[in-house]
């Protein structure tokens, strides 16, 4: 059995990757907020303990829950991979704190990546980023970033911001060492130098991130044009998706508007059924000021070119995907806008039908609900008060606790990220 395999969003989920905010979120300070790219300050106990549930609903399903630090240690324990990452970072940490982090088991090690390392003296005089040798990687919870797995294969992100690029080197470094994870197939790596570019491009460099990636066939795959990803780096992403064995043979490409609450697609769409879609209307559906433009790459074109394809659902439709739209927000316009900054379309499904969403977001509930959907608390599930089979789902909507998850903006589609799912039939 091949390590990875998704081919859809909606197949049922067997196997994912998940981390829990831990002290790199603790150790925010007011003015690390927007250099972190958070819009708040979180309570960390309180998001662990809604984290907690979002992983004890996922293995209650049956779904296999790896956690992403985990990993990072097993991998840091391997011959050659403290080298390697070390080597990674060498130009950005200084030769005291290097020597730190070469005596560091790997467990410690991994702390200081992922939780950051505070400096030793005149922490009273420093604020912000100052207060640290390395910084803390608060947004590594969103999973779904720093990585893409399309089919049997991975793809290495090239993070928007360098706040972020630490997460893609962590992610590097576990599928480069880790046992389980180090023969599957690499589709990208855009940080590796080859005969046309160096490793890095500076300010030009590609960039795309796991949020505007979406396999949603296997011969379609949909990409984000935002805030996040750039031209550049969609062009990387076609280069390499390009004439791919077994690969998809369409990328569509959904020209969002460059603003902070549509920072990737998967925060105005998301796939939950066969045949439905959680949307964002002013982004996804036709006729509004904001509606995203399609384009469509034939990845088996000699040349592949952009073509316009109007909107995205009509572009899926045309590819054999057809989608029904479910209004995050209902059909109230301040409850859409209000609901999508919350991520009311950010779901996870975990079989057809069957979607985590967050608990606050009550207007799409009800929008759900009206479109036959049993809306239900994840508490009660964990009770055993509602069974839920994935084995023959029906529709169903597990609302999850979300007081401090989602002021760090990013839903259970954020939060997690699929290594295994059935294809479908």
């Amino acid at each position: 059995m091949t390590a990875l395999q998704v081919y859809s969003e909606v197949g049922r989920l067997r196997r994912v990757l998940v981390h829990e905010p831990g002290p790199e979120i603790d150790r925010m300070v007011p003015d690390m907020m927007e250099e972190l790219l958070f819009d708040d300050i979180l309570f960390g106990e309180k998001a662990r303990e809604e984290h907690r549930l979002l992983r004890n609903v996922l293995e209650h399903l049956g779904v296999e829950v790896l956690e992403m630090f985990d990993l990072l240690v097993e991998a840091l324990s391997v011959d050659g991979a403290r080298d390697w990452l070390l080597g990674s970072v060498a130009s950005s940490v200084a030769s005291p704190v290097r020597s730190r982090l070469e005596e560091a088991p790997p467990e410690d090690l991994a702390k200081i990546f992922v939780g950051g390392l505070l400096r030793r003296d005149d922490l009273d005089l420093l604020a912000g980023t100052d207060l640290f040798e390395i910084l803390p990687t608060p947004n590594w919870c969103f999973q779904r970033d720093p990585q893409v797995v399309v089919g049997d294969g991975v793809i290495f992100s090239s993070m928007a911001t360098a706040t972020r690029s630490r997460e893609a080197l962590l992610t590097r470094t576990i599928f480069r060492f880790h046992p389980d994870y180090s023969e599957a197939p690499v589709i990208l790596d855009p940080l590796a130098a080859d005969g046309d570019h160096p490793a890095f491009w500076g300010m030009h460099r590609p960039r795309f991130e796991g949020g505007d990636i979406m396999m949603l066939s296997e011969s379609l795959i949909a990409v984000g044009y935002s805030e996040r990803t750039s031209r550049s780096g969609i062009r990387q992403l076609v280069s390499a998706l390009r004439r791919r064995e077994q690969g998809p043979r369409h990328l569509l490409v959904a020209a969002l508007p460059h603003k902070r609450a549509y920072m990737h697609l998967d925060t105005v769409m998301t796939q939950i059924d066969r045949g439905r879609c959680l949307v964002f209307p002013q982004v996804i559906l036709p006729g509004y000021d904001d509606t995203a433009s399609v384009y469509e790459f034939d990845l088996h074109a000699d040349e592949p070119r952009p073509v316009a394809k109007g909107d995205l659902l009509t572009a899926l439709r045309a590819r054999g995907l057809d989608l029904e739209a479910i209004a995050c927000g209902g059909g109230d316009v301040i409850a859409q806008q209000r609901e999508q900054w919350t991520d009311g379309a950010n779901a996870l499904a975990v079989a057809p039908g069957v979607l985590l969403l967050y608990d606050r977001n009550v207007h799409t509930a009800d929008a759900l609900s009206a479109q036959g959907f049993e809306v239900v608390q994840a508490e009660a599930l964990l009770d055993g008060m509602v069974p839920v089979d994935l084995d023959a789902p029906r529709p169903t909507c597990i609302l999850l606790p979300s007081t401090e998850l989602s002021r760090a903006r990013g839903g259970p589609h954020c939060l997690t990220h699929a290594l295994r799912r059935d294809r479908l039939g």
